[in-house]
């Protein structure tokens, strides 16, 4: 990415030198350098607050309630992790935390998912079947309550950020059925359990 970033630039500043409008390059990098700021605290804020939910809610106990809930599915779709209880409630927190839209705060969740999965697959360097779904599944996640995208639509303006609800739940269920069909197969074809 830092290549991307770095031949991005330079071209900018390339194309912005060949028709005179170098100026113009260095204005609106420096202003947009300075929103990507502001949007940063505003989304910083959201997550903190979402964050904390996710903090209550696992203090609460909603968030063992909802694993136990998800531990059925997961033990379908992930045959080989029945008896493995620590990984389960490591998928199912991450699962969690994405139902409730907390994509970055799922991350070290996912993290700690991830790290189950390898040690289950006896820390083998290719991924195992349950790797890729888990990262499938974490990709392509449902979401039942969108907050990063709402938080941004607030701070666009919308009058109603949540106002896209059916359309976040039908299309993030769409890609995680289609997602989720495509590595099945693929690792039926390929011979991988």
């Amino acid at each position: 990415m830092g290549k991307f970033f770095f031949a991005a630039a330079a071209l900018s500043l390339i194309f912005g030198a060949v028709n005179g409008r170098t100026e113009a390059v260095s204005a609106a990098a420096l202003e947009e350098s300075s929103h990507a700021v502001e949007l940063s605290v505003k989304l910083l804020g959201s997550l903190c607050f979402w964050s904390g939910i996710m903090s209550v809610a696992e203090k609460s106990g909603l968030v063992s309630i909802i694993c136990s809930l998800l531990r059925p599915l997961l033990k379908i779709i992930f045959p080989r992790l029945k008896n493995e209880e620590k990984a389960l409630g490591a998928v199912s927190m991450n699962i969690t935390a994405n139902l409730l839209g907390l994509g970055n705060a799922a991350t070290p969740l996912g993290i700690s998912a991830m790290k189950e999965l390898h040690r289950i697959s006896g820390y083998s360097s290719a991924a195992t079947a349950e790797m890729v779904c888990f990262v499938v599944m974490n990709t392509a996640s449902l979401q039942l309550i969108p907050t990063t995208v709402a938080a941004l639509r607030l701070e666009a303006g919308a009058e109603n950020p949540m106002d896209i609800l059916p359309a976040v739940w039908f299309v993030s269920a769409l890609s995680l059925l289609v997602g989720m069909a495509a590595a099945k197969i693929t690792f039926l074809k390929g011979g991988k359990k």
